[in-house]
């Protein structure tokens, strides 16, 4: 959602003004972009709330935002990708840093900047929604194993591939 900003909106712009400092960005505006973008795909057609089903990736990231939108969403579930191996956690998320040509996310003591912020904001949010709830993913495993895991679980356990 961040990376496709219209800095030209009162939102955009209120997100433009702590971003570029630096800081970070408060939870309101945030789950309001979210909420934007989530719109404009339901305007594009490339969202149909009444039929799909929408996974998120990265928000909530704290307990604020999940009580903000607690309004907004019906939740389903939630996936807890969980790599105890250190190790293994680095090197995928310095690959993927370098994939996506974000070098300063490849950079080590951002990444360990990056899990302490995930384990004092981000972990709590598992605690937030019940236990049924809460799907717990290996991580360690292919990044595409880790993926038909989630759909199977997206589709109460059955997920058959579109025809191609």
């Amino acid at each position: 959602v961040f990376r496709s900003i219209d800095t030209r909106t009162k939102v955009g712009k209120a997100f433009l003004e702590y971003s570029s400092k630096g800081q970070f960005v408060p939870d309101d505006i945030t789950v309001e972009l979210w909420r934007e973008a989530i719109d404009a795909a339901v305007d594009a057609h490339k969202f149909k709330p009444d039929i799909d089903t929408l996974v998120l990736d990265g928000i909530p990231r704290n307990v604020g935002q999940a009580e903000i939108m607690d309004d907004m969403i019906y939740v389903k579930k939630v996936f807890h990708l969980a790599c105890p191996d250190r190790e293994t956690l680095f090197y995928r998320l310095k690959k993927r840093a370098l994939k996506e040509n974000r070098l300063d996310d490849a950079n080590e003591e951002v990444i360990k900047r990056r899990l302490d912020i995930y384990e004092k904001e981000s972990k709590p949010v598992l605690s937030y929604y019940s236990k049924e709830l809460v799907s717990v993913v290996d991580a360690i495993q292919p990044p595409v194993k880790v993926l038909l895991d989630i759909l199977k679980s997206v589709n109460d356990g059955a997920y058959e591939p579109a025809a191609v």
